[in-house]
């Protein structure tokens, strides 16, 4: 997607949560209002609790809104759809795939490596805490737990020392000690770096066929006649061959093993 593309989503989505909050804290000021002055400290009591459920509410909208950012910057979908639109990229194809098909096919390739992480977070943090075996705070640890784990095994050693020493936070003793706030972005790091280095190997193949066919065209005196309309339909005769989104499908789970 643009940037503007990506751009008018949020604006809305960020629009949508201010609007409602503000309709639910004017909905709380009308029904405060409204109350006649009786029943003393029961009516206080009422109008804490209800401002409570306002705030939770809140909270748990603007958490809605920042699921994409979830998705993107603690998960494997960074890596997935970066080297899906490389290999896009290196075919030659222009918009084909789709940014949508793009982005479809690395969504669900994610799902599908994040399985056991889903896994263990639904049965040790959401379960639990739907039957109300556990408070909301020990849900959050628990399903975070297995988030930094994934993220842990998937980021560089010196991406974390990078970012550990960056922060003003005092140096762990091991890895399972560094805050959330600085494994985060040394584990998007890594990923981008992981990204690129598998979309070199992709790319080689692709460019060797570029090279044949201009210098074959050079050679006829073809100079007019732009390569990239010759070398499309090899480049897409070899992915077929080989069994290209087999291989690039197979090479990105096993990555992450």
């Amino acid at each position: 997607m643009s940037g503007k593309n990506r751009t008018i989503p949020m604006v809305l989505g960020v629009a949508l949560v201010l609007f409602l909050a503000a309709a639910f804290l004017l909905a709380g000021t009308r029904g405060a209002v409204a109350q006649p002055e009786e029943g003393g400290l029961i009516d206080t009591l009422e109008e804490g609790s209800r401002s409570n459920s306002l705030v939770q509410l809140l909270i748990v909208i603007t958490l809605l809104a920042l699921i994409p950012t979830v998705l993107i910057c603690m998960t494997c979908f960074t890596r997935v759809v970066v080297i899906l639109s490389f290999m896009r990229n290196a075919i030659g194809t222009a918009q084909l795939p789709p940014n949508q098909v793009i982005i479809g096919v690395a969504l669900f390739l994610s799902l599908f490596i994040m399985s056991p992480v889903v896994n263990r977070i639904n049965n040790e943090a959401v379960k639990p805490y739907m039957e109300g075996s556990i408070q909301r705070e020990e849900a959050f640890r628990r399903g975070l737990e297995p988030l930094r784990e994934f993220m842990l095994r998937q980021t560089e050693e010196k991406d974390l020392e990078l970012f550990v020493d960056l922060s003003s936070e005092e140096r762990p003793e091991g890895p399972e000690q560094v805050s959330t706030m600085v494994l985060v972005p040394a584990f998007v790091v890594s990923e981008l770096k992981k990204a690129f280095i598998i979309a070199f190997l992709i790319f080689i193949p692709f460019l060797i066929i570029d090279i044949l066919v201009s210098g074959t065209l050079m050679s006829m005196g073809m100079l007019m006649l732009p390569p990239m309309i010759i070398s499309l339909p090899f480049k897409l005769l070899l992915f077929v061959l080989v069994d290209g989104w087999g291989l690039v499908v197979r090479s990105l789970i096993t990555s992450f093993r």
